[in-house]
């Protein structure tokens, strides 16, 4: 969650120009930066949830401490839940149940800036949320946090006890005037040197660097100074929620033009930032221009759906094709909203470990609208704000998607997988695809699966 600015609350109530009280939401509500409000006590808004990747957030002020009661009433073909968070933090109470309604109170909160997450687990529609809190009965919308450009980020804090943060280079944010936003999806394995030096060193112009993960050491500083020119990078080992709400980590990674998530495990990554001002300083990020990126673990985590075992054995394809509701395939979602990534699942890894089966699958878990965009070994894929996707590096990346002549003809737990007709690309180095538009000069093949079988592509070779 991002920090609240505390002169800007205040000056909304001195100024004596509170909002009226919501009564029915507006859309773009879907992140904590644009939350819909004020929210009053015991005032009934009406609103919805209009697809599966909507979400809505909104905003209130309690002037006294004391409890926060939930309720939220939704259609009976729907499962919705709600996330009540403080103006920092991860959320601090939930209701997540089936229950319609869903309730819940979180006990004697402090005074102060509060917001509360609408999500859907299943379903669509109208719901009512209502919210009664001690204090005012009507609050002022929260300030906008800034997105400064440059220079407005202050001087570093201190850094905590027990946080491994390793600089190369200066340790003061430099200047840099960023345009637009951008992605690089790497596969794992060996990195892709060109994607460092022909796309992202252009991007940041000389800012900094810092380079994210749970676990390793900071090897990535030598190199990723010497291919991009940053004026500084920094290695942080964020291994715990205490670290990733720190502001320390949360002044390194916002002042920087390009953070780079290393590999490991994406469970771990969601289980420690998921929540957290690392997730919040990240979109941070890509909202001001810079480039955010990740390699294996780190391209899972950077997409709308994450692949997420969650401490069960990787998913291989021979196993998933097998069951629909296999057990090592998790799927999850909500940490990054990324537009470019949008409806999307990435894999890793992909060719050189046969994952086009278990991509088949996550495609179909997905739905007809959404898409897997896997990334082989030594590949890479820089995507721009217009959507446009360029290969770098030595093996292909592939994009799977259905469109009207797709089958889903078995999607069921405990049944074998069978898909037909279902379209993949496949993109050398130098071409591109546009996520934005499905647009590109390679034409598809038609992939099948059919889990009954021990061979189960058609084509045989699917790559």
């Amino acid at each position: 969650m991002k920090a609240l600015s505390l002169l800007g609350v205040v000056a909304l109530l001195l100024c004596g120009n509170a909002q009226a009280c919501l009564q029915q939401e507006s859309e773009n509500n879907n992140n904590e930066s644009e939350a819909d409000g004020p929210l009053c006590s015991g005032t009934t808004v009406q609103a919805a949830i209009g697809s599966r990747t909507d979400q809505d957030w909104y905003a209130f002020d309690t002037s006294a401490g004391g409890d926060i009661s939930i309720n939220l009433n939704h259609g009976n073909n729907a499962d919705f839940d709600w996330f009540l968070y403080r103006a920092s933090g991860s959320y601090i109470a939930s209701g997540q149940s089936s229950a319609n309604p869903e309730s819940g109170t979180y006990v004697a909160s402090p005074a102060g800036p509060h917001f509360i997450k609408v999500t859907r687990y299943s379903g669509t529609g109208n719901y009512q949320l209502t919210v009664n809190f001690d204090g005012a009965g009507g609050g002022t919308e929260p300030e906008p946090e800034p997105e400064p450009g440059n220079c407005s980020y202050g001087a570093r804090p201190a850094k905590p006890g027990g946080l491994s943060a390793t600089v190369l280079g200066g340790s003061s944010d430099v200047c840099v005037s960023l345009t637009s936003p951008a992605l690089l999806l790497m596969g794992g394995g060996a990195d892709v040197d060109a994607a460092f030096s022909n796309r992202i060193e252009p991007h940041i112009k000389g800012g900094n660097v810092v380079v994210l993960r749970t676990s390793g050491t900071a090897a990535y500083n030598d190199y990723l100074q010497d291919l991009t020119n940053a004026a500084s990078v920094e290695t942080l080992i964020v291994n715990t929620r205490t670290k990733a709400n720190s502001d320390y980590v949360d002044w390194a990674i916002r002042s920087a033009e390009f953070v780079f998530i290393a590999g490991g495990d994406q469970s771990d990554y969601l289980n420690q930032w998921q929540g957290t001002k690392v997730q919040d300083a990240l979109m941070h990020v890509y909202n001001k221009g810079g480039a955010v990126g990740g390699t294996s673990a780190g391209n899972h985590v950077l997409s709308e759906f994450i692949y997420d075992p969650d401490g069960v054995l990787g998913a291989i394809s021979s196993e998933a094709v097998t069951d629909f509701c296999h057990e090592t395939v998790n799927i999850s979602s909500y940490f990054l909203t990324l537009p470019l990534l949008d409806g999307i699942i990435t894999d890793t890894h992909f060719k050189q470990r046969d994952r086009m089966g278990r991509s088949a699958v996550f495609q179909a878990k997905l739905g007809s609208s959404g898409r897997v965009v896997a990334v082989s070994e030594a590949t890479s894929l820089f995507i721009t704000a217009n959507g446009n996707a360029v290969v770098d590096g030595s093996h292909e990346v592939y994009v799977l998607r259905a469109d009207s002549q797709t089958q889903y003809q078995q999607t069921s737990c405990s049944q074998p997988v069978i898909i037909n007709n279902l379209l993949r690309y496949k993109l050398l180095p130098g071409q591109s695809y546009n996520l934005l538009t499905n647009s590109t000069a390679v034409s598809p093949t038609l992939l099948s699966i059919d889990g009954r079988s021990g061979s189960f592509y058609s084509p045989t070779n699917p790559y």
